[in-house]
């Protein structure tokens, strides 16, 4: 790994320029010949992380297992020099894939990762008037809630993209969530200069977001960079493969003959076709996935 020292971080964070349109700093590349595009989003990532370590008391990861959350526990083992300092959360509906859970059980060993696996409700237990995939997805909600309730974290750091969905891209880098986990889409506060608010209301917690700024086609190129082990699923196999992997039986591939990451990116540049768009929730009623979402879905 490229850990960085204290000398270069200082270096880097002296330099920053920081932007009225951007709520993280953006550390220009000119003159600085070390700093490529990855390394200034590794190092913005990085400022997050620590950022909300140092402010909240009691924080935790949310590893989904997909190649998002394993950039950003990545990016956390960079952040805090190898180690994890806050546990890495995956609530579990246990209908993922195989592989997933393989890929779990094997890599939160090797990173020596604090792992909590918890448990979501039954389907009973959701809203019935959701559409059948947002309902069956809404159990990660609930189970969210109940850990925590468990736990009573303050911050939640979760990896989201801007550019993977679009209520996603309303999102804030510190999002306030209110005492029942949700989401105030239209009520959220400003992050101009690197101003974060990070005093949720007591009893509520905060949702973080290292990777917000981030593309698919940077995790994928920071991934082959710095060789991150990945699900075998997002490689072609018989001429299919997944681009977003979520619950097996609401997650479907898609046609792509992309056997390595170098072919990954270069399907990037020219395909069309969203990145979900192998999951079932995507293609239901035009509101689900905004309601999910208000209700405190990830």
């Amino acid at each position: 790994m490229h850990l960085l020292n204290a000398h270069s971080r200082k270096d880097r964070l002296r330099s920053a320029q920081f932007d009225q349109a951007s709520s993280v700093p953006q550390i220009p590349t000119d003159g600085a010949p070390s700093m490529d595009h990855l390394d200034a989003l590794e190092a913005q990532s990085i400022y997050i992380l620590r950022e909300a370590f140092a402010r909240l008391k009691k924080l935790a990861l949310l590893w989904s297992l997909g190649k998002d959350s394993n950039v950003m526990i990545w990016l956390a083992r960079k952040a805090f020099f190898g180690r994890v300092p806050f546990p890495a959360m995956h609530v579990d509906t246990g209908k993922k894939f195989p592989e997933m859970y393989a890929f779990r059980d094997h890599y939160g060993k090797e990173w020596g990762l604090d792992l909590r696996v918890e448990p979501c409700p039954p389907i009973d237990a959701v809203d019935p008037t959701l559409p059948p995939a947002a309902r069956s997805a809404a159990r990660k909600t609930e189970g969210l809630k109940l850990a925590l309730a468990k736990y009573g974290f303050d911050g939640l750091i979760a990896g989201i993209r801007r550019d993977e969905e679009a209520t996603r891209a309303k999102e804030r880098v510190f999002s306030p969530r209110g005492l029942e986990g949700g989401w105030d889409v239209r009520d959220q506060p400003p992050e101009f200069w690197d101003q974060f608010n990070a005093s949720p209301p007591p009893g509520a917690h905060l949702r973080i977001h290292p990777i917000l700024h981030w593309t698919e086609a940077d995790i994928w190129a920071y991934t082959q960079r710095e060789n991150i082990p990945i699900i075998p699923l997002y490689l072609s196999n018989g001429g299919k493969r997944y681009r977003s992997l979520g619950d097996a039986d609401i997650t479907f591939p898609v046609q792509s003959n992309a056997a390595n990451i170098e072919e990954i990116l270069a399907e990037l540049e020219a395909t069309k076709v969203p990145e979900r768009a192998g999951r079932a929730l995507d293609h239901e009623t035009e509101d689900a996935f905004e309601r999910l979402r208000v209700a405190g879905y990830l």
